[in-house]
């Protein structure tokens, strides 16, 4: 019974610390994905099948006056609104079905609508990620303020990339590569995401300014998702009183700020994809749904409801980036089919439609896998502070 009882005991605190924050944040993202959609197919006069937050066995649902089925289903890892006219719920037109539909029929057809209201329905579920991304953050910053720490130079490590470029106690950071630095947060996301760059450093010296020439080395540090290969300069702040402020923001200012870090997000993304084709960034950084998960769970543990639903931002952010990418069966990959529709004055064939979709469906398969696979080695074989 006690080994039952530890069994039970640590079931529990997978539900309610790691799946239950996980679900809620995830749930809210893929809602908001699919309210674009849904709201702007309705505005465009497409009839509504279905509304669903997750995928296979359907656990409640009801219909609305409209006829739509609101259904949450058992997989709680994406969503789908489904048009009429539509297959499935990848989007893909039901041939068969189209060319037998009546005129009022096609007038509720997203497939007969003209591309360009087509592509409006389509980007409007990113375009949703993103702006509930920028309203979070604000909410945050306006709600909250911001608590930074001066970005001063305390401690310059020896052997560092610092000290090679030639930092010295007391420098006041003021700029990297045209950007100003408000906070030594600032800094660090800068310089995280710089690991091997060249970046020209403006500080502070004595009452001048100097440009020094550092180059952060890649390292291994513990991160929200975990171990992660980061840049680091090798120096230390000024941690005193005086070297703390906080910060309150306007409504307008903290939407300026709240945009600001979600293009942050999308910007850290395309440095990672580029350092990754060229093979100075490995593919085992990649997370999939069991690190979101874990870090969701720390995230509420650790910072409570503030923290996860900044979190939120940033997954909305990721979601939606990743939902443009042009590969088929993502939003993407129709914007990219519409644009060709668009220039050729016709839709690619059926055939060339089919095999675009057969195609991305099995990249996103891979891609699901592969980022489950790094998510379980993670946990098995966590990086060390050697870079191993």
């Amino acid at each position: 019974m006690e080994f039952l009882g530890a069994i039970g005991g640590g079931a529990i605190d997978i539900l309610f610390g790691y799946l239950v924050p996980f679900i809620f944040v995830l749930a809210i993202v893929v809602f908001v994905h699919e309210m674009g959609h849904f709201l702007v197919g309705r505005w465009c006069g497409v009839g509504v099948q279905a509304f669903s937050i997750g995928f296979g066995p359907e656990l409640i649902g009801w219909n609305d006056r409209r006829g739509t089925r609101w259904k949450v289903c058992a997989v709680p890892l994406g969503g789908y609104v489904k048009f009429f006219g539509d297959a499935g719920a990848a989007s893909t037109p039901d041939n068969s079905g189209l060319s037998q539909m009546s005129e009022a029929e096609k007038a509720l057809s997203f497939h007969h609508k003209p591309v360009a209201q087509r592509a409006a329905i389509v980007a409007a579920g990113p375009i949703a990620n993103f702006i509930l991304a920028i309203l979070v953050f604000a909410a945050v910053f306006w709600a909250n303020g911001r608590t930074v720490l001066a970005p001063q130079v305390d401690v310059v490590l020896e052997n560092s990339a610092a000290e090679r470029a030639g930092f010295q106690s007391g420098d006041l950071i003021v700029e990297i590569d045209g950007r100003s630095i408000v906070s030594f947060n600032d800094m660090q996301r800068i310089v995280s995401s710089s690991a091997e760059d060249r970046l020209a450093i403006v500080v502070e010296r004595a009452g001048e300014r100097v440009t020094l020439e550092a180059t952060p080395e890649r390292r291994v540090a513990e991160t929200a998702f975990g171990a992660q290969r980061i840049g680091m300069l090798g120096i230390q702040a000024a941690n005193t009183p005086d070297a703390i402020r906080h910060i309150e923001y306007g409504p307008i200012e903290a939407i300026g700020l709240g945009a600001y870090e979600s293009y942050f997000v999308v910007e850290r993304t395309f440095d990672y994809l580029g350092q990754l084709i060229t093979g100075r960034e490995s593919a085992d950084q990649l997370s999939g749904p069991i690190r979101i998960a874990k870090v969701s769970g720390e995230v509420a543990e650790a910072g409570g409801i503030v923290s996860l639903i900044t979190l939120m931002a940033v997954l909305s952010v990721s979601i939606g980036l990743i939902n443009l990418f042009p590969v088929p069966m993502l939003d993407g990959g129709h914007l990219m089919f519409y644009a060709v529709e668009a220039v050729r004055g016709r839709p690619l064939s059926e055939n060339a439609q089919e095999i675009g979709f057969r195609i991305g469906f099995a990249l996103v398969i891979f891609l699901m896998l592969f980022a489950t696979w790094n998510d379980i080695v993670h946990l098995i074989d966590p990086l060390t502070p050697d870079g191993t």
